[in-house]
């Protein structure tokens, strides 16, 4: 039999197909493994691969390299001994963190001096909490040991990436134990729905073979050795079961990859796991991240408004204008009374508070949001030898060109970058001064005498410092819309505009200020710095002490800015709601931004409510909330990670079973093992079919938790594109990638499916047929060579060129995103489908057979000539029949099947007789070309196949496809 060998032919294109995606990925691993960084021993810096680092080591980090393992931060070449890094490839935050390094090792004079201590560092049990650490640092060779306490702010964890400066730390994970490795969790191994389906399929094929053997040996009457007999049917019906199937669909599935990366309208898709390209026909639920996939995450200056006048785009250069102007009025005044600046303070205190002119507003607001953050100008030193940032001295020139503003917020950074374009520079930073540049070059120096910093819970961040000028004490604040409406003063607009600013997607922040005197600060300083001293309920004290201060504030302005959409996605989010994908939105970010960027991309739509979910703590609350949440109907829910915690504990199913009823989902402040949990969640409740689609290391997890997992090449690195199964440039390419693709991919494979195994049904009825006939002889039918050529060179090409077909224009798929909609539901392929082809296999089976019998008693050995013939022609047909759109290559394919049987019929002519009986008898070709043998075949082939076309044109006429609607 030459089935084995067919079989390993099978076996041996899926392997190398499966390798060639491991090679790759084994590749991917390499290239991070091998690259270098310096290592700090006793005789100086040696180079090393990160895959030799091993915990203890000293690695030296320059600026923009990634950081190999998890360490703590020893030193760094900054004045400040503190440094930022960035950390979107693990927690998805754009914003770049400040670390401090160890004091104790800072401190030395220089780098060497790190192996003249004797020091250790203690580290707490490796932990999945990128956000918490624990350890000591302890100095045994001074008097007495210095031990100091090491908190998050003194480690660095490996895949961040070194934003300023250059750092040494001691490795103390590595490997399997680092926080970004511990919160990825294990690729499986993905198989689409359309193969399980086939596997169900191919299972009850097996049992039809041995019910069909069975019934055989029962119809013979257990005569003789008739296990032995049983075999031999099993071995003769062997074909009903699609060996050839798995390679038709592998051949297919590189197919479809290959036309998904020749698809010129979504360039840079790549196919990186290419068994399951079906799985992107069939999604009900996507997942996607916000940073970087629906944002481009670049932050922009929008709006400024004072209460009676709002400031545009367009409009900006009227408040450069008002700021040139008050600062040149300004400076005049102070060089006239050349003697002492306090003098006119005074008077200038002492006037009533009369309504404030518009440009002395512009003036304060503009000042504010310049000296409110926490931003740090850094220079590019211009020699660029020591590869060290150099802080600018006041002497050195302030260039604008290579400055740039670091900060952990973007939107801080947007807002400094405003201000140095309508005419207040900020120039220079250090911890206990700020200095601005005026329009006409004047430096303005303010030492900073406190700083409160922004945290979740405030909401807001405030600064109180001191012009050096002037000597006046200012407090600014500057926060969310709900935390600062209560410290300022009483006005009418704040709430309206912040809720107009908030629908046109713009991130708002409110600036206030009040003025200190000398005396006020003085007794708020003493209260304040007593309440750090306090050892009980500290932070509850410092909090009272601030909020003494944060009392009628003076209102300056509120500030819009948006953070940009990537390109079309509002098209793309809609269409894809049209397809009745739902759409859940995980993002790591603050739940204002996320509800503000659900918004603005139209992931919620104007109309509908958004029931934010209240934070919940304990059982009780949680079942509460639920019920709340339970009354709504059709709004979009919004949850934040922790909440979501407890409601899973406790109320898994409610929770999952009332969110997937909901239009969209949002669920913000989510960490990377959580956003993993959910499409777990999502797979066991609804058993439908996910895709997640993110662009940072912390999305992999969720990519690869997903049935389908999309990664966009974005600005945070490539770690996700690299995780995923497919990977795309942009986000808008999605609809294509689903819409056209993914139906293409599916409905191919399902009639590809089907189609090999009628192949194989209606040879076996045939077989059946015969052997029936022939009072249930176990005898073949057709000789071996002749089978594997029926399987393989006479309908390959034809049944293969089934891939190419396609129900719908692309162009057509993507206007009607609906069409979507039926794939879902998964009636390509179904047990009715199946059921509709197996009676076709067994009708054309019979006709085949019987017509061949009757038509040809007197020349029996031409049986098998002519069935044969009529069975090709029939496959060839059904193909031409099943097809729905025409492409040349399937012309081409048929008219080579033909011409390859038609050569085979003159060469093998040994094959075309019955069993041992007619090996001497040779077919004579006279026969084949005669009359009576074309008519023949003729007509049990068109008996076996005119009866199909006739009921598929009255079924596209009664009850036609969705699709065909459209394109009539």
């Amino acid at each position: 039999m030459e089935i084995p060998v067919y079989e390993g032919f099978v076996l041996a294109v899926t392997m190398i197909r499966e390798a060639v995606d491991e090679f790759r990925r084994f590749q991917r691993d390499k290239e991070m493994n091998s690259q270098l960084y310096s290592k700090l021993t006793i005789r100086g810096k040696v180079q090393v691969k990160s895959s030799d680092i091993q915990v203890g080591d000293l690695i030296i980090v320059e600026k923009n390299q990634r950081i190999p393992s998890d360490m703590v931060f020893l030193r760094t070449s900054e004045k400040t001994g503190s440094c930022f890094i960035r950390t979107d490839q693990l927690d998805g935050e754009t914003d770049w963190k400040l670390k401090v390094a160890v004091s104790c090792t800072q401190r030395l004079p220089a780098l060497g001096d790190l192996f003249s201590i004797n020091a250790y560092v203690y580290a707490q049990k490796p932990q999945l909490d990128i956000h918490s650490f624990e350890g000591t640092f302890t100095r045994e060779d001074s008097d007495p040991p210095i031990h100091e306490s090491l908190s998050i702010e003194n480690t660095l964890w490996a895949s961040t990436v070194v934003a300023s400066g250059t750092v040494i730390g001691v490795v103390i994970y590595t490997g399997k134990e680092t926080r970004s490795v511990m919160n990825t969790s294990n690729p499986k191994n993905k198989v689409g729905l359309l193969d399980l389906e086939l596997n169900q399929l191919t299972k009850a094929l097996f049992l039809a073979l041995v019910a069909l053997s069975v019934v055989m040996v029962t119809l013979q009457g257990f005569v003789g050795p008739w296990y032995r007999n049983l075999f031999r049917f099993l071995l003769l019906f062997s074909y009903i079961i699609p060996i050839s199937l798995r390679v038709n669909l592998d051949m297919g599935k590189a197919a479809y990859g290959w036309m998904i990366m020749r698809d010129e309208h979504i360039p840079g898709t790549v196919v990186r796991t290419s068994t399951i390209p079906e799985e992107l026909g069939r999604l009900v639920y996507l997942l996607t991240d916000k940073t970087g996939t629906l944002t481009q995450n670049e932050m922009i200056f929008k709006r400024l408004h004072l209460g009676t006048v709002s400031y545009g785009t367009d409009t900006m250069d009227e408040i450069q204008n008002h700021i040139i102007n008050s600062y040149s009025q300004m400076f005049s005044q102070t060089s006239g009374n050349s003697t002492s600046s306090t003098p006119s303070r005074k008077s200038q205190s002492s006037t009533p508070k009369v309504r404030k002119s518009v440009s002395s507003r512009i003036h304060e607001a503009v000042k504010a949001i310049a000296l409110c953050h926490n931003v740090t100008p850094v220079y590019e030193s211009r020699a660029g030898v020591t590869g060290e940032t150099e802080y600018a001295e006041v002497d050195q020139d302030f260039s604008d060109e290579n400055r740039t503003y670091q900060a952990s917020s973007p939107d801080e950074v947007a807002l400094v970058q405003w201000t140095e374009s309508v005419g207040l520079t900020l120039v220079n930073r250090d911890l206990t001064s700020m200095q601005l540049k005026t329009p006409g070059g004047q430096i303005l120096t303010y030492s900073i005498l406190q700083i409160f910093p922004f945290t979740s819970e405030s909401k807001r961040m405030g600064i109180i410092v001191r012009d050096e000028s002037t000597a006046e004490i200012t407090f600014y604040m500057k926060g969310a819309d709900v935390a600062m409406s209560s410290i300022v003063q009483y006005n009418d607009w704040l709430e309206e505009e912040c809720g107009n600013m908030a629908r046109e997607g713009l991130r708002t922040l409110v600036v206030a200020k009040k003025s200190l005197t000398e005396e006020q600060y003085q007794d708020f300083e003493n209260r304040y710095s007593q309440a750090k001293l306090s050892i009980h309920d500290r932070t509850l004290k410092v909090a009272a002490v601030v909020e003494s201060v944060e009392r009628e504030m003076e209102l300056l302005c509120l500030t819009g800015v948006e953070d940009q959409l990537q390109a079309d996605v509002r098209p793309a989010l809609e269409m894809l709601r049209n397809a009745g994908i739902k759409i859940w939105m995980l993002t790591g970010d603050k739940l204002e931004t996320a509800t503000c960027i659900a918004k603005s991309s139209h992931l919620v739509s104007r109309t509908q409510d958004i029931h934010i979910f209240r934070p919940v703590t304990n059982r009780g609350e949680a079942h509460l909330e639920l019920n709340a949440f339970r009354r709504k109907h059709d709004c979009a829910l919004v949850i934040a990670g922790d909440s979501l915690e407890v409601c899973l504990k406790y109320y898994e199913h409610e929770l999952v079973e009332l969110a997937c009823q909901c239009p969209a989902v949002v669920c913000c402040r989510c960490s990377p093992t959580q956003k993993a949990h959910i499409v777990k969640l999502l797979q066991q409740h609804t058993g439908k079919r996910t895709c997640a689609i993110g662009d940072g290391g912390n999305d992999v997890s969720m990519i690869q938790a997903a049935d389908c997992g999309i990664g966009i090449e974005g600005k945070e690195g490539k770690q996700a594109s690299l995780a995923a199964d497919f990977s795309i440039t942009q986000f808008k390419h999605i609809g294509r990638l689903l819409m056209v693709h993914g139906r293409n991919s599916y409905k191919r494979s399902a009639a590809l499916g089907q189609f090999v195994m009628h192949r194989g049904l209606i040879i076996s009825t045939m077989q059946a047929v015969f052997s029936s006939v022939f009072y249930f002889a176990s005898v073949p039918l057709y000789q071996g060579f002749l089978m594997v050529g029926y399987a393989t060179i006479y309908t390959m090409f034809p049944v293969f060129s089934l891939v190419l077909d396609q129900d719908v224009k692309p162009e057509m798929a993507l206007l009607y995103p609906e069409l979507y909609k039926d794939l879902t539901k998964g009636r390509s392929l179904s047990f009715k489908t199946f059921l509709i082809w197996v009676l076709i296999s067994i009708y054309q089976g019979g006709i085949l057979m019987y017509g061949a019998l009757v038509l040809f008693e007197s020349e029996f050995v031409h049986v098998v000539a002519i069935s044969f013939t009529a069975l090709i022609l029939t496959e060839l047909l059904m193909v031409a029949l099943t097809i729905r759109t025409w492409h040349w290559l399937m012309v081409v394919a048929e008219f080579l099947s033909l011409g390859c049987y038609v050569a085979s019929l003159a060469f093998l002519n040994e094959y075309f007789g019955i069993g041992r009986v007619s090996f001497g008898a040779f077919l004579d070709v006279a026969f084949i070309t005669t009359v009576t043998f074309l008519w023949k075949v003729s007509a049990i082939t068109v008996v076996s196949c005119l009866p199909l076309y006739i009921l598929k044109y009255l079924k596209r006429k009664l009850s036609p496809p969705s699709y065909s609607k459209l394109t009539s």
